[in-house]
């Protein structure tokens, strides 16, 4: 590591943190310290840790009549011009630690002489380095300044270390209200704390980098098939290992099982497909070649649907790209499976130039994504309660990491069988359906919403009840016409007003006859 020396020699006196017992004593003498600097013409910024300290102490300013600025998060419009006034003399200015840094605060006329600007901690930090930012507000490019932090024992970080320790001390030099203890010592001892806490949460960060690694490569997966099936890319090899491992995986489970008929019922259940596998092969042959056959006669099946696909649709794409393929860009083509449906865009010229088979393709890209989409979403969510179950692994003395990562393996692998098992057979068992003599039909933009009729005068409101009174009786007529019904019942103040209007009776319609 190579230390880039500054331009000009600092000159900021950082002093020795002060120790008080209480808050309320630590914010008694910090604003007295900010008294004594700004009557020495020296302008102050105080730092804090939360948007509360600013303005609890805001109000302290307020009560001894000093003016002063307050640049926390409420107040970021105006940071520029609180940044701009902070150097000039005895100017007070309240600042959260994340406040205002990035911008240099120019000393006014006879600060410097005065001392330079004064920087106020009013806690320590968990991180050093936030510390460390706040004391370079002061004493940029050579001049002159100083850094002070005043600490409590009731602050969080010294609650955290050693805090019982100097309360002890602190009550047995029979220290009185308002008395401080000041020592470079101290001072080392709360940044060896800021040092502890700092290793926790890197601690922290490294362990949730942990669990985002496993998430990352289970995500690269899923991103890289989506990616495939998005821009059609390698599509046709995803597919076939899909098909070989689906194929391994069933003749895996139904042999150990030794079922060949619950096997081919679920052959016609997934893919609509009857093998010409015999039980006796099927029992006693080995998985890997029985695997490997059923893989063949499958992957024939799905080419020979696939040109009967294209066949089909081909004259329809023909005829539109023949007499309108200026004008239509793509097509819209129904497929259904028997339980779902889908319309799919088929770009026209593609279609009509390798004959219809990019119907098929498009088939492919669409029912891939909205599978794997929808799979993913899914394994999300179990992921994240995964995720929080394992913590309970702490009670059994094991690493919840090591579970995480054993169970969320397993997660993925059941939720690619399940991609596999859904893709699949929407593959195998689309059609084009048949309601219409030409299904194939362009594919236009859903039409946009029009906008809704808004209007506030009288004369306006009248006019359109009385469009709609024609517009209903016009659709009125032809049909039988249904008896009215009359509530007869008195209405309550408070029920809901018969108009629809979702307000109470007495604050809509009944309000003129109540009052």
């Amino acid at each position: 590591m190579v230390v880039i020396p500054t331009n000009r020699n600092i000159s900021r006196k950082d002093e020795n943190d002060i120790i008080y017992k209480t808050k309320r004593e630590k914010y008694n003498a910090v604003i007295d310290d900010v008294v004594k600097l700004t009557e020495a013409g020296r302008p102050v910024l105080v730092g804090t840790t939360s948007v509360e300290v600013s303005e609890l102490l805001s109000k302290m300013l307020q009560l001894r009549k000093i003016k002063h600025n307050v640049l926390n998060a409420k107040q970021h419009q105006r940071e520029a011009d609180i940044v701009a006034e902070a150097g000039q003399a005895g100017t007070v200015t309240i600042a959260t630690n994340m406040a205002g840094r990035g911008t240099d605060i120019k000393l006014g006329e006879g600060v410097k002489e005065a001392g330079g600007l004064a920087i106020i901690g009013t806690e320590r930090h968990e991180s050093r380095r936030v510390d460390r930012q706040l004391r370079g507000r002061a004493g940029r490019q050579g001049d002159p300044g100083s850094s002070r932090f005043y600490v409590s024992l009731e602050d969080d970080l010294m609650r955290l270390f050693g805090s019982e320790r100097i309360a002890s001390i602190m009550d047995r030099l029979g220290m009185k209200e308002g008395e401080n203890i000041e020592h470079s010592m101290i001072t080392k001892n709360i940044e060896r704390a800021q040092r502890k806490v700092e290793q926790n949460n890197f601690g922290t960060r490294k362990r949730l980098l942990e669990y985002d690694d496993v998430m990352n490569s289970q995500r690269e997966v899923i991103y890289s098939k989506r990616r495939n099936a998005l821009y059609g890319d390698k599509l046709e090899l995803d597919i076939t290992n899909m098909l070989a491992d689906l194929s391994h995986e069933l003749v895996e489970m139904y042999q150990d099982q030794k079922n060949f008929g619950e096997f081919k019922l679920e052959l016609i259940r997934l893919f609509s497909f009857e093998t010409t596998l015999d039980e006796s092969t099927f029992l006693n042959g080995r998985v890997e070649k029985i695997a490997d056959q059923l893989f063949s006669e499958l992957l024939n099946h799905y080419h020979t649907k696939c040109a009967h696909l294209a066949q089909e649709a081909f004259p329809v794409i023909k005829d539109l790209y023949e007499t309108r393929g200026s004008q239509i860009e793509f097509v819209g083509v129904p497929f259904s499976d028997g339980i779902r449906g889908m319309q799919i865009p088929v770009p026209l010229k593609k279609a009509y130039e390798n004959q219809g088979l990019e119907v098929a393709k498009t088939f492919e890209k669409m029912a891939t994504l909205w599978i794997i989409d929808d799979e993913w979403k899914e394994h999300l969510r179990e992921m994240d309660e995964l995720k929080q179950s394992s913590q309970n692994a702490v009670f059994e003395q094991k690493d919840p990491l090591l579970i995480y990562k054993l169970e969320s393996f397993n997660l993925f692998k059941d939720m690619v069988s399940r991609i596999n098992r859904e893709v699949l057979p929407m593959l195998f068992k689309g059609f084009i359906p048949q309601q219409t003599a030409n299904p194939v039909q362009e594919a236009k933009p859903q039409p946009k919403p029009q906008p809704k009729l808004q209007t506030s005068r009288a004369e306006d409101i009248e006019h359109v009840q009385k469009a709609m009174a024609l517009a209903t009786a016009a659709a009125g007529q032809g049909e039988r016409k249904q008896e009215q019904i009359v509530n007869t019942n008195k209405i309550g103040r408070n029920d809901p007003c018969p108009c629809g209007s979702g307000k109470k009776y007495k604050s809509c319609h009944g309000k003129e006859e109540l009052n």
